[in-house]
């Protein structure tokens, strides 16, 4: 199981420092919410700050961007130059998923798709053979500190099979990675559903334990 901190989550007026905990921790993927405050109403941070960050935390850690933008098409490149290792983009916002799935992979970066709580995964299937990485959201995506939403377990085991079968046929695995109320007590159910990837934000950035108190209490769960 890949445990990849939310950095909104964190501190942002010192970024870098709750990053380079996380790292220090063993923490090797850095989920990068990012938000343009049109497909989703919230604005977080641009290629400028995950540049920043790069140049901070060295070539190390994954950087995982997830785009909640509605201009994936034109801008991805600039996430990839910023320093961004994978790119992840949301089918609902996307006109040319195949397109732009291809381009980010010729630019140099693995791929994911996103799919929001309500768009089913047959969206996802669609280019199951091009990509390394799909999301799902158990939240409305946009803000931070959501409960999870327990019907995406469907959805899970679905893609699950979906996967099993593709490698089984010799074709390409594929990550399955949930991100929105992911916890200590719910992340064990995850595994078993066939989770791969967990994007843990207040789970792990909080004012109450320090980060690797609360990953010490995410490994409990997962033993």
């Amino acid at each position: 199981m890949i445990i990849a901190p939310s950095v909104l989550t964190a501190d942002l007026s010192d970024l870098a420092k709750a990053c380079q905990k996380a790292v220090d921790a063993g923490l090797d993927w850095l989920h990068l919410d990012v938000m343009d405050g049109n497909f989703v109403p919230n604005l977080t941070f641009g290629p400028p700050v995950i540049k920043a960050l790069r140049k901070t935390l060295g070539d190390g850690p994954t950087f995982d961007a997830h785009l909640m933008i509605s201009n994936a098409e034109e801008s991805f490149q600039q996430y990839i130059d910023a320093g961004c290792n994978h790119i992840s983009v949301h089918v609902e916002a996307v006109t040319h998923l195949h397109r732009l799935v291809t381009a980010i992979r010729q630019a140099g970066a693995s791929v994911g798709v996103v799919l929001n709580p309500a768009t089913p995964v047959e969206a996802a299937l669609e280019v199951l053979s091009e990509i390394d990485l799909v999301l799902i959201m158990s939240v409305n995506p946009g803000f931070g500190g959501q409960s999870f939403i327990p019907t995406v377990e469907k959805k899970i085991r679905v893609l699950n099979a979906a996967i099993s079968e593709q490698i089984s046929a010799g074709g390409r695995p594929v990550q399955i990675q949930v991100d929105g109320g992911v916890k200590s007590h719910n992340i064990a159910m995850l595994r078993d559903w066939g989770v791969t990837n967990c994007v843990v934000g207040s789970g792990l950035f909080n004012d109450s334990r320090a980060l690797i108190d609360n990953l010490a209490i995410i490994h409990k769960a997962l033993e």
